[in-house]
């Protein structure tokens, strides 16, 4: 997400409050310092790639499709050099609607901003003090898929990449499939879409629900985590074009799911290595037995795959338990020895016990497996989640 520097933190949201975390990488624990608040509920954040600044997207929508709200924005929130401590920098500006995901491009001086109802992308300029600044406006229609997902300029910075998730059939509604947008990027500028769905996202075994990508950090790979089949997907990128087809495609789950219950494939993040890959597995659903509401079950796992050196072909090494449930972020230190994973919520489960919203930590061998060291539970208390983590290098 950004260039090491000397030190590194860890910043996690619950509802507003973006709260800063002292990491220490070779010992696997966190302590929990000051939070700073936000003008809603944050969406996602990313850093500014050489200056000591986040910027933090938040809206008072619900999630999904859900009711529309009327307070979306972009912050700047300045990292103190010498803490990690977190403050407001400058004044946010505000967003039509509730952004989904937001990044900046490789050399940070635009913030781009990704929203699902309606689907749409948005560029902003970053001003010279590092605050976000005006919109750029693009010369050309742009096709915004179905329910975008994610937004990510591409490691050249020639290219940028709209992840549109789609929906599955409801009632009347049919399969809307999703979507891979690619558009030639330049001084914040989109054109020349190419839009990517194999078999047009429909048909058995082409459904295509993309959540999210990540790139090789040195090869022409992408892999795309796919929410609805549960599965990875390898695609290429060569001269500035994604592959038309996934060159490899692999069920993400260690076990058959539970009948009632949502399985939904989430993150996907490259080692910094380039030698693995890790797709997390998410499960929430809510059943009521008797007087109670309780977990219905399903897979809460990581699953670490090898990737082939030659082919880029992923191949599963490990499922582990997460420790928690709904693993909606996870991130892997620049060193890549320490991976923590977020959980949104907490929930009951069916033995009367309690599974708290939590950080759990996992140390990375060489061979790229994961080893569990230990969790910190979050208060998410009053209705909130644990929406956001990441690090940063300050």
């Amino acid at each position: 997400m950004a260039e090491t520097r000397a030190r590194l933190a860890l910043y996690a949201s619950v509802a507003n409050e973006l709260t800063h975390y002292d990491i220490d990488v070779a010992a696997a624990t966190l302590t929990r310092r000051d939070s700073v608040r936000l003008p809603a509920n944050v969406q996602y954040v990313w850093p500014h790639a050489s200056q000591p600044f986040l910027y933090a997207a938040t809206s008072d929508s619900a999630s999904g499709m859900g009711p529309t709200g009327t307070n979306h924005h972009v912050s700047a929130v300045r990292i103190d050099p010498g803490s990690g401590a977190l403050s407001l920098h400058g004044e946010p500006i505000a967003l039509p609607t509730r952004p989904i995901h937001m990044a900046t491009d490789m050399p940070s001086e635009h913030v781009l901003v990704a929203f699902n109802n309606p689907s749409a992308i948005h560029i902003y300029r970053i001003n010279a003090d590092g605050t976000p600044g005006a919109e750029v406006a693009q010369p050309n229609p742009i096709d915004a898929g179905i329910f975008a997902h994610q937004v990510r300029a591409t490691p050249d910075n020639k290219q940028v990449i709209l992840v549109t998730r789609g929906h599955d059939p409801a009632g009347p509604r049919a399969e809307e499939p999703g979507a891979l947008m690619l558009w030639d990027f330049k001084d914040g500028v989109l054109a020349n879409q190419q839009k990517v769905a194999p078999n047009s996202g429909l048909g058995p075994g082409y459904l295509f629900g993309p959540r999210h990508l990540d790139f090789h950090p040195t090869k022409p790979w992408v892999y795309v985590s796919l929410e609805r089949e549960n599965r990875l997907d390898m695609f290429t990128l060569e001269s500035g074009r994604l592959s038309e087809k996934a060159a490899f495609r692999k069920n993400n789950l260690s076990q058959l799911g539970v009948p009632g219950a949502r399985q939904a494939v989430g993150t996907v993040h490259v080692h910094p290595n380039g030698r693995f890959v890790y797709v997390a597995n998410r499960a929430s659903t809510i059943v009521e037995e008797g007087e109670r509401k309780v977990f219905a079950g399903g897979e809460n796992t990581l699953a670490a795959y090898a990737i082939d050196p030659a082919t880029g072909e992923p191949n599963v090494i490990q499922h582990v338990d997460t420790h928690g449930i709904h693993c909606r972020t996870f991130h892997i230190d620049p060193s890549g020895k320490l991976l923590v994973a977020a959980h949104i919520q907490g929930i009951t489960l069916r033995d009367g016990s309690e599974a708290p919203c939590c950080l759990s930590l996992f140390g990375i061998g060489d061979d790229g497996k994961l080893g569990f060291v230990r969790k910190y539970d979050v208060d998410v208390s009053g209705g909130r989640t644990m929406w956001w983590m990441g690090m940063a290098s300050y």
